[in-house]
């Protein structure tokens, strides 16, 4: 996941996720690396590894760099 966090940061974290709202307003100021050690649910979905390479989600952009 450090890798993840290095490339995407704060993005990882789903802030509209039902877990993200169940958090207290002092969670949500927790650094991301924390919060996702601490509500794993609480990740961006789907992290895609290709070798060297990382995605984050699966919009337009993903799916044409990755289906060509």
């Amino acid at each position: 996941m450090t890798h993840a966090h290095q490339r995407f940061g704060a993005a990882l974290v789903n802030t509209r996720s039902t877990t993200w709202r169940g958090l207290s307003d002092d969670e949500r100021a927790e650094p991301p690396e924390a919060l996702l050690k601490a509500h794993p649910a609480l990740m961006k979905r789907p992290l895609i590894v290709d070798g060297d390479a990382m995605y984050l989600g699966w919009g337009e952009e993903v799916r044409k760099t990755l289906l060509g």
